[in-house]
C-alpha cells in the first residue's frame, strides 16, 4: 500500500470518526452467521469507496472481527480483504476504472483450488448511506444522494449530509464450497462471485430503500392512462351524464384522496420523533423472528404485513420496527377517517395510502383504488394492511375482512414476476392506550372521530405503558400457497383485464383463516396479559402474593415446556420479576395484613384486565380443559381427553384461529403437571395428587376457559330446547340469558356478550355439522350436539349450569 492510499485511507478513518453514526445489522452477526473471526475472512460490498471502508473497520474492529483494512495471509500471498464491486464514478469521466474485484477473487479462488484444507469465508455486506431511493427522474436532490453510484465530490457530500444515517448490514457468507463445485474452472469463479454479489446487493437496497420514486404528476397520469380505469372513467361518464374529461377529473381527485406520497426525509424525522415517544411510553419493545422477513427481502420477495390491530400505535410500531431492521417502510392502508389535519399529510408522507370503509356503489373508486394497489406491488414497494379491518374493541382477534386481500390477489393475475410474500405480525402491549375508550364503546357509547384534538390530549396523557412486543409470524408464500391449494390459478392471469375467477372468494378465505391463525401462533405472553388470566379467575379480583407467584410460576413453566406453539414467546423472567415490573405499572393493589401482602387488580382495571386476558386466552384452552377436567374427575384417562377435544377443538379453533390439534400435546400438558408436582401420570392415565395446594392449582386454571365454556352452553341448551328455533330468535334469547347470568354470577368480561362473538359461534356449529339451517333459518339439532352439551355439562360449575336451565 502506498503513501498516498494510506494517507486517503487515514483521512477518512478520521472523517468516520467525526461524521459517522453507524447502525449494524443484524446486532451481533458473528452469532446470527456463525462467523469464525480465527478463519481467514475476506468482505465483499457495492461500491470499492474509502468511505465504506473506513465505515467497515470501524464496525469490524468494535466486533474483534478481521479488519478489513489489512491484508489477509492466505497461501504464500498477502490479499485485500476488502473487495468492491464497482470503483467510484471520477470526477470528469463518465466510466470508472475496473475495481479489484476479479483480481483479487482469482487470488483468493487460486489460494483455495491450491490446498483444499484452506478454509475461508467470504461475507457480503451492504453499506448505505442514508434510505433515500432516489427518484425516477434526477434532480438537484441526487448530489447528496447515495442512490446513485457516487463520485468522490458526491461522496463527500453524501458522507456529510447522510453520515448519521450509515447502515452496515452483514448477510450469511457466500458458500464457498458450493461455489467451487459449480465451476470447476478457477478463472470462471471470479466471475461467478460478482453476479452472485450484485444480485444480491441489488435486492438488500430495493429492501431498505424501495425502488425508486416517480413524481406524483407522473404517477397519476400513468394511473390514469391505464385500460381498466380508462374504462371505468368512460363509465362513470355515461352513467352520470358527465363529459370523458368531467369523469376523469373525479378519478384525478379520487387518486389525490387515496395515494400516498412517500418522503424520506419525513420518515427520517419520524424516526427520531418516534424514538424519544417509545423512550417516554414503553420500558422496552421486544421484537422477535425478524430474521424471517430479512430472508424473504433475500430472496427478492414482495411482502405484505398483515398485523393484528389493537390500536393507533400499530401504525407507528410496526413501522418504526421494520425500518430499524434495515427494511423500507411499508406502505400503510389507513383508514381514511386518518386523514384529518395535521395527521393526514404526515401519514402520508409517511407511506399511508388512504382506504374508505366501503367501495359499495361506487365502481369508479373501487377501479382507481385497485389499480393503485397493483401500481404498488408491480413497482416493487412492500404494503402493510389490517385484514381486521379495525381496532379489537374486546383483545381477541377479530373475523377478517377480505376486501384488502382480494384485491392483493387479483394484482398478482396481472402477472407480477417478483414472488409475494404474506407476513403475519402479532403485536401487544401491556397497555393499550385507548382501552378506556373501547370499554365505553362496548357499553354502548358512540364512536368518537379522530381529531387533532385527540392526538393532543393522547400527548398529554403520555405514561409508563410498561413493554410493547413485536413477533413476525410464519410467512406465507401466496404463489406456493395458490398453487397448493388451486392449481389452475396460472391460468387466470391477464396483464391488464383481470377477472374475478370463481375460485377466487373461497381461496381468500381460506388464506385470511390462514393469515390470523398464524398471527396468533406467535403471540407473546407478559406480566400484564399473564396476571390477568390469573387475578380474573378468583374471587373480587385477588390472591394471596405467595399463592399469586406459585400460579405464576406454574404458568411460565407451562408455556415454557407445553406450548400450544413453538413459535410462542414466553418472558425470560421469574415470576417475582415479572410480578415486581407490573407493580411498577400502577394497575395492581398491594393490601398488607398480619398474614402477609395480597395483590388484587385495580376496581377502574378489572374490566379492562379481560382485554389482555383475551390476546392469550387462545395458548390456554386445551391446559384449561384438562385441568378442569382432572379438577372434576380427579382421574383422567388421555383417550378420553382426546375424545373430548374431538368434540370441543374444532370450535376453539375457528373461535381462536388455533391450528391442528397436535397428537402429543394433550400428554405433553399432562407431563408438565406431573413435573409440577401436581398429578401423578402414567403415560396413559392421569391422577390428581391429594395435596390441597395441587387442587387449587388445577382449578385455578380450570376457570380460564368457563366463561367461553359458558357461551357455549347457553346456545347449546337453547338450541336443544327449542328445536326449529330461527337464527335470530336464538341470538336474542342467547343474548338475554348471557346478560342474566352477567348478573347473577358478576360477570363483567366484554365478549360475554358480544354479539358479533354469539353469531361466530352459530356459525361454527353449523360448519362443524352441531347443527343443520333450513333456508327459513330455522336451526335444529344433529347428534353430535348432544355429546357437545355432555361435555359443557360436565366441564361447568353446578351453579352455572343450573342458572341456564331456570332461564329456558
Amino acid at each position: 500500500m502506498g503513501i498516498v492510499s494510506r494517507t486517503l485511507n487515514l483521512f477518512a478513518h478520521w472523517a468516520n470518526l467525526l461524521f459517522v453514526k453507524t447502525k449494524l445489522l443484524p446486532d451481533n452477526p458473528i452469532a446470527q452467521f456463525d462467523l469464525n473471526p480465527n478463519l481467514p475472512t475476506f468482505y465483499v460490498a457495492r461500491l470499492n469507496s474509502r468511505a465504506d471502508l473506513a465505515a467497515l473497520d470501524a464496525v469490524c474492529k468494535k466486533l474483534g472481527l478481521p479488519r478489513p483494512t489489512q491484508p489477509q495471509r492466505l497461501g504464500d500471498n498477502d490479499i485485500d480483504r476488502f473487495l468492491g464491486l464497482q470503483n467510484p464514478t471520477p470526477l470528469f469521466a463518465k466510466v470508472a476504472a475496473p475495481s479489484n474485484v476479479l483480481t483479487t477473487g482469482r487470488a483468493i479462488f487460486s489460494a483455495l483450488h491450491g490446498d483444499p484444507q484452506i478454509q475461508a469465508q467470504i461475507i457480503p455486506v451492504t453499506i448505505l448511506w442514508g434510505r433515500n431511493p432516489g427518484k425516477e427522474k434526477a434532480g438537484i436532490g441526487t448530489l447528496f444522494s447515495h442512490s446513485l453510484t457516487p463520485s468522490w465530490l458526491r461522496k463527500f457530500f453524501v458522507l456529510l449530509f447522510s453520515g448519521r444515517d450509515n447502515l452496515v448490514r452483514f448477510s450469511q457468507p457466500i458458500d464457498l464450497k458450493q461455489l467451487i463445485n459449480d465451476k470447476s474452472d478457477v478463472d470462471e469463479l471470479p466471475q461467478k462471485l460478482v453476479r452472485v454479489a450484485r444480485v444480491h446487493f441489488h435486492r438488500q437496497k430495493l429492501a431498505a430503500t424501495g425502488p425508486k420514486l416517480p413524481s406524483r404528476d407522473k404517477l397519476f397520469s400513468s394511473l390514469l392512462a391505464a385500460p381498466a380505469i380508462k374504462k371505468a372513467i368512460a363509465d362513470e361518464a355515461k352513467s352520470k351524464g358527465l363529459s370523458y374529461e368531467e369523469a376523469r377529473l373525479n378519478a384525478q381527485e379520487l387518486l389525490d384522496e387515496i395515494a400516498a406520497n412517500y418522503s424520506d426525509a419525513m420518515v427520517r424525522v419520524g424516526d427520531r420523533i418516534l424514538t424519544w415517544l417509545w423512550t417516554k411510553l414503553y420500558n422496552g419493545i421486544e421484537v422477535k423472528y425478524a430474521d424471517r422477513v430479512h430472508q424473504l427481502a433475500d430472496k427478492g420477495h414482495e411482502i405484505i404485513y398483515v398485523p393484528c390491530h389493537r390500536s393507533h400505535m400499530d401504525y407507528l410500531l410496526l413501522t418504526y420496527v421494520i425500518y430499524h431492521q434495515g427494511l423500507v417502510p411499508p406502505h400503510i392502508a389507513a383508514g381514511v377517517n386518518l386523514n384529518f389535519f395535521p395527521a393526514g399529510g404526515i401519514f402520508r408522507r409517511s407511506g399511508a395510502f388512504f382506504i374508505r370503509r366501503s367501495f359499495a356503489g361506487n365502481k369508479l373508486y373501487s377501479a382507481v383504488f385497485k389499480e393503485y394497489l397493483s401500481q404498488l406491488f408491480i413497482k416493487g414497494y412492500s404494503v402493510k394492511f389490517y385484514t381486521e379491518g379495525g381496532r379489537s374493541r374486546t383483545g381477541r382477534l377479530l373475523p377478517p375482512k377480505t376486501g384488502m386481500l382480494a384485491m392483493t390477489l387479483q394484482s398478482m393475475l396481472r402477472g407480477i414476476d417478483r414472488p409475494i410474500s404474506i407476513v403475519p405480525v402479532y403485536i401487544g402491549y401491556e397497555h393499550v392506550m385507548e382501552i378506556n375508550t373501547y370499554l365505553k364503546e362496548l357499553a354502548g357509547n358512540n364512536k368518537k372521530n379522530e381529531s387533532v384534538f385527540a392526538v393532543f390530549k393522547a400527548i398529554k396523557n403520555l405514561k409508563n405503558y410498561g413493554r410493547g412486543y413485536l413477533n413476525f409470524g410464519e410467512p406465507i408464500n401466496v404463489n406456493q400457497y395458490l398453487t397448493e391449494h388451486q392449481r389452475n390459478w396460472r391460468d387466470a392471469i391477464h396483464p391488464t383485464d383481470v377477472q374475478k375467477p370463481q375460485w377466487l372468494n373461497t381461496q381468500v378465505a381460506e388464506l385470511a383463516d390462514t393469515i390470523m391463525t398464524n398471527i396468533n401462533s406467535a403471540a407473546a405472553l407478559n406480566a400484564i396479559n399473564l396476571l390477568a388470566t390469573i387475578l380474573l379467575c378468583n374471587s373480587q379480583f385477588a390472591l394471596s402474593k405467595r399463592k399469586l407467584l406459585t400460579q405464576l410460576s406454574f404458568y411460565l413453566t407451562l408455556q415454557r415446556s407445553a406450548k400450544y406453539n413453538a413459535q410462542v414467546t414466553v418472558p425470560k423472567d421469574s415470576a417475582e420479576e415479572l410480578l415486581s415490573h407490573a407493580l411498577q405499572l400502577n394497575k395492581l393493589d398491594v393490601i398488607a395484613d398480619e398474614l402477609g401482602e395480597i395483590i388484587a387488580i385495580k376496581e377502574k382495571e378489572r374490566t379492562l384486565f379481560n382485554y389482555y386476558r383475551n390476546n392469550i386466552l387462545h395458548l390456554f384452552a386445551v391446559p384449561s380443559v384438562i385441568a378442569q377436567l382432572l379438577f372434576n374427575r380427579f382421574t383422567v384417562n388421555v383417550d378420553e381427553c382426546k375424545q373430548m377435544f374431538a368434540t370441543l377443538y374444532p370450535l376453539f379453533a375457528k373461535e381462536w384461529f388455533l391450528t391442528p390439534l397436535r397428537d402429543e400435546y394433550i400428554e405433553e400438558v399432562l407431563v408438565c403437571f406431573a413435573q409440577q408436582g401436581l398429578i401423578e401420570f402414567n403415560g396413559q392415565t392421569a391422577q390428581v395428587k391429594k395435596d390441597s395446594s395441587a387442587v387449587t392449582q388445577l382449578e385455578m386454571l380450570g376457570k380460564v376457559c368457563h366463561l367461553t365454556l359458558e357461551r357455549y352452553a347457553i346456545t347449546v341448551s337453547l338450541i336443544q330446547n327449542n328445536q326449529g328455533i330461527t337464527r335470530k330468535n336464538l341470538e336474542i334469547e342467547s343474548d338475554v340469558i348471557a346478560n342474566r347470568l352477567g348478573t347473577l354470577h358478576g360477570i363483567k368480561s366484554p365478549e360475554f356478550f358480544d354479539k358479533k362473538v354469539l353469531v361466530a359461534f352459530i356459525s361454527s356449529l353449523k360448519e362443524n355439522g352441531f347443527i343443520k339451517m333450513s333456508d327459513e333459518q330455522c336451526i335444529r339439532a344433529e347428534a353430535k350436539l348432544e355429546h357437545l352439551q355432555h361435555y359443557l355439562d360436565e366441564l361447568l360449575p353446578a351453579s352455572i349450569s343450573h342458572s341456564i336451565q331456570d332461564t329456558l
